[in-house]
């Protein structure tokens, strides 16, 4: 018992240290300005347009943008006066194929190089569709889709219910069964 507690207490600490040494994790907010390359919305359906948008490559600065991995080519970073960095669109073309894209932005002036990833699905979570009705688990449900059998099932539980209690009601006053 003191060998499994010694354990999970070096286990425990451990963790507790890598965390601690390890930097914070930065916010979504945060991450473009670190270098990251954002793709709004970051899963789309085939046809649908994407938006990309990078603060590495400085205010004011341009890029050359590639979403050839998903099939829609090359396509332009222009410099965006509200945020401060670079934004682009493409479209996702209509025979993409479901699964995670690399999309890649090339900084004009200093050659830097930023990734996003964009996920193609399907169905759109605007689209989506939620299951509807009772799940067929064989226990059955108060009001199951037959209130015919919901209402011999309460009658049912009614008569056993009161056969029980006059049972015990007999065997208490001594009469017997």
């Amino acid at each position: 018992m003191r060998r499994t507690a010694r354990l999970l207490t070096g286990t425990a600490l451990a963790v507790a240290a890598v965390g601690l040494a390890s930097p914070a994790t930065a916010y979504a907010g945060e991450a473009a300005a670190t270098g990251a390359l954002e793709v709004y919305p970051s899963s789309v359906v085939p046809g649908e347009p994407a938006m990309v948008t990078t603060a590495a490559c400085g205010e004011g600065g341009s890029a050359a943008g590639d979403a050839s991995a998903v099939g829609a080519g090359t396509f332009p970073l222009a410099p965006d006066t509200d945020a401060g960095g670079s934004v682009g669109r493409f479209e996702v073309p209509p025979s993409a194929q479901p699964g995670t894209y690399e999309i890649v932005a090339t900084c004009g002036g200093s050659g830097l190089r930023v990734t996003g990833d964009l996920v193609v699905t399907l169905t759109s979570a605007r689209e989506q569709v939620y299951p509807k009705g009772s799940v067929k688990t064989g226990v059955g449900g108060a009001l199951g889709p037959d209130p015919v059998q919901t209402a011999a099932g309460v009658a049912a539980l009614a008569v056993a219910a009161a056969g029980g209690t006059w049972l015990l009601h007999r065997r208490a006053r001594g009469d017997g069964i």
